[in-house]
């Protein structure tokens, strides 16, 4: 089976019964997605289906088949102009990530939010992020990182 892949159809085999998570990693050497709880709940895993931020350790990869995935390796794409997208220009001049594992997720679902609310508030943006957990606790930079990004985002845009 193919899958529609940071904009190119991707030979993936047989998805019967396999989670995209693993799909994405272990098979077509995708690492940037992580695995974290495999409940669901953490948000590491966290690509986008169709544009929306979905948990890849909860979706079977035959549910995903003729719809547009894009991952951490893809953000780039989806972002004006050439070069990073903005959260991840952000979270790089911050200097947000520790350990890493979460920042993936982290930067789908902030790029997603962006994407819907180019001009967040600081509460908006804790709304946002609250279902995504960091197990080093960068939250503040976190924050900031998502407010500088709709900033470079406006910037780009201008």
């Amino acid at each position: 089976m193919q899958l529609n892949l940071n904009g190119a159809a991707v030979e993936a085999g047989d998805l019967e019964g396999r989670l995209l998570v693993y799909v994405l990693r272990d098979q077509l050497g995708l690492t940037g997605t992580k695995f974290g709880c495999g409940a669901g709940h953490c948000g590491s895993c966290t690509v986008w289906v169709d544009g929306v931020p979905t948990r890849s350790c909860q979706k079977p990869a035959v549910e995903v088949v003729g719809r547009e995935i894009t991952t951490i390796e893809g953000l780039a794409e989806t972002a004006p102009g050439a070069g990073l997208h903005p959260v991840q220009q952000a979270f790089l001049e911050l200097q947000v990530p520790q350990c890493g594992w979460c920042m993936s997720g982290q930067m789908m679902t902030a790029a997603a939010f962006l994407r819907e609310n180019p001009e967040p508030t600081r509460a908006e943006v804790e709304a946002a992020l609250d279902q995504n957990y960091c197990r080093c606790g960068t939250y503040h930079r976190l924050r900031q990182a998502v407010l500088r990004a709709a900033e470079i985002q406006r910037e780009v845009s201008a």
